[in-house]
């Protein structure tokens, strides 16, 4: 079965989004369980996480059809010792988050060099990282999104990804969601039948679709290579509709949530619809 959704607002709270998420016909929703433009947010009630749990169980969402995302301010590879340990914090605290909701994975851009040590140096200290927030929790997966290169962001090519769960000591709870605009950003011709089946058979050598536990769908503004993160709304950009007709045409993909990070909020029950027909094709 595909789990289909956005990522959409818990705004006035995480409860709201289920609601939010059932509004526009989706079966899959992404969230922040706090406010991503900050390091601390305050901790969950029990009020909050009985109303969050109450919502999932109206409308029908278990915990493998939730992909909540942590804050944009979290780098587990820092250079910088501040920014890491409090990185760290803050890294292991929205894992108890989602700990307490219930919830059983946590998306996360794995992190960034700045320019100040190596590629490989950080990638070992996302790697770490990671460790130290498995050790302190339990029952949640760590899951590494791939980005589109920019900057001095890693988990670009599925070969650091490899080589961060290569380092990873618990291989159980550490899985990878693969954005299908960053991936075409980073070099990955994903536009094409052929294209795609030669990145996804790659995905598969390098990575392995055991680890796949999320996807973000969104078409790309920006050239093939361009290393420049931007998303279009589903067939507006240059990915077109093919990559996401062979998602939906694919076993490979059942079973994990398919959230759109699309820019234009009115549109996405149309997306959603339009990925539904794909798989009628």
């Amino acid at each position: 079965m595909k789990y289909i959704g956005a990522h959409v607002s818990a705004s006035g709270g995480v409860w709201n989004a289920p609601e939010n998420a059932h509004k526009i016909g989706a079966t899959a929703f992404a969230l922040f369980t706090k406010n991503q433009k900050q390091w601390v947010a305050k901790p969950l009630e029990a009020t909050e996480i009985d109303l969050f749990k109450e919502a999932c169980a109206k409308y029908g969402y278990t915990a493998a059809q939730i992909l909540p995302h942590d804050s944009y301010l979290i780098n587990l590879g820092s250079p910088r010792e501040e920014g890491l340990q409090k990185s760290r914090a803050a890294f292991i605290d929205e894992m108890k988050r989602c700990e307490l909701l219930g919830l059983d994975r946590l998306n996360f851009h794995p992190g960034s060099h700045l320019k100040e040590i190596s590629v490989d140096e950080c990638l070992k200290t996302i790697a770490h990282s990671i460790n130290l927030a498995l050790e302190k929790t339990s029952g949640v997966t760590a899951v590494i999104e791939n980005t589109a290169g920019q900057g001095s962001n890693l988990g670009y090519t599925f070969e650091q990804i490899a080589q961060i769960i290569d380092l990873v000591e618990d291989k159980s709870r550490v899985g990878v969601c693969i954005d299908t605009c960053h991936s075409f950003a980073a070099g990955y011709d994903i536009s094409t039948e052929l294209g795609f089946t030669q990145v996804f058979d790659h995905f598969e050598n390098v990575i392995g679709f055991k680890y796949l536990r999320g996807m973000h769908l969104n078409d790309a503004m920006k050239p093939l290579a361009s290393k420049v993160d931007r998303h279009s709304s589903l067939g507006e950009g240059i990915l077109g509709v093919i990559p996401f007709q062979m998602i939906m045409k694919d076993p490979r993909f059942d079973g994990i949530p398919l959230i759109l990070e699309t820019p234009n909020p009115d549109m996405w029950t149309d997306e959603i619809n339009k990925l539904r027909s794909y798989q009628l094709i």
